[in-house]
């Protein structure tokens, strides 16, 4: 009796680990390839719950198929059509596409997927290098040149079942010993700039000044031709009055006009008047006073 549950036992106990043996469960993250005595019999893309034939009859590999990046830690150097050294520091994302061809070609290894990639980003690198100037890679073709290297790599990428997602160029710079000689001429090209910037401002500024003189001469002449015209025209007014004020009484007005000088000629004691007492000048002076004398 003991016997036969133990039998039984055995039995479930194989029947249970066979099933573990020959069920597995494919992530979304993932890609499996079931394999028959090490030659490819199906190639999951899809997760899900799946089964196999338990080992060593049938066995199953994972492939990721996340987008990866392969990340060069040191900067490579290239030569551009000047014949100058530049450090370019990139990256590449890239992804499996075909689990099986990529399994055929690098045999499923990361590392030599990797280096196939590196390879063919660089000898594109190193080619359209080649054909720009400093200025082009540093500033301005950089984007040209990263989508022209994402196509041509990946057309190259997916004779091994990988999709070459984007090619990057972090950074692009000059070695040290090139560097100085260049940032020298960039900070002579700018004093160049400044000076006929400021060589124009100046002339402009000339300019100005020359043009806010003139309006400032027209200005003047025009305030001084109207000024002398109002006072001509005062003076015409100033002139026809006194003459309007002489018609209606010439002896009152001559009378006046002698008061007036008299005020201008006596105006200080220290005023000295060396004068013919009999004169035109004293005329109303002598007539004040023979009228005082016939008062008295």
């Amino acid at each position: 009796m003991r016997s036969r549950i133990g039998l039984v036992l055995a039995v479930f106990f194989a029947i249970g680990l066979l099933l573990m043996m020959s069920v597995f469960t494919v992530d979304q993250r993932q890609y499996a390839i079931v394999f028959q005595l090490g030659e490819v019999r199906r190639v999951l893309t899809e997760p899900g719950l799946n089964l196999k034939w338990p080992p060593p009859i049938q066995n199953v590999r994972f492939f990721d198929r996340r987008i990866l990046t392969l990340d060069n830690p040191e900067p490579e150097r290239f030569i551009t059509s000047e014949k100058k050294n530049v450090l370019v520091d990139s990256y590449i994302k890239w992804r499996i596409v075909d689990p099986k061809l990529y399994y055929i070609s690098v045999q499923g290894d990361e590392e030599r997927a990797k280096i196939r990639l590196n390879q063919t980003v660089n000898a594109g690198l190193r080619e359209e290098f080649g054909k720009k100037t400093v200025h082009d890679v540093i500033s301005g073709e950089r984007d040209n040149i990263m989508e022209l290297m994402r196509d041509k790599a990946d057309k190259d990428a997916r004779t091994i079942g990988v999709e070459i997602v984007d090619v990057r160029l972090k950074r692009v710079e000059l070695p040290n010993e090139v560097s100085e000689a260049v940032y020298r001429r960039m900070e002579a090209e700018r004093k160049r700039n400044a000076n006929q910037l400021r060589s124009e401002g100046a002339a402009e500024a000339e300019k100005v000044r020359a043009d806010a003189d003139r309006q400032r001469e027209v200005i003047i002449a025009e305030a001084y031709r109207d000024a002398q015209k109002l006072k001509g025209e005062g003076d015409a007014k100033a002139t026809a009055l006194y003459a309007q004020a002489f018609g209606q009484n010439p002896e009152f007005y001559a009378f006046y006009r002698s008061l007036e000088a008299y005020r201008a000629s006596f105006k200080s004691r220290q005023d000295v008047l060396v004068v013919d007492p009999s004169s035109e000048f004293f005329k109303y002076m002598k007539g004040a006073g023979g009228e005082a004398s016939r008062a008295k």
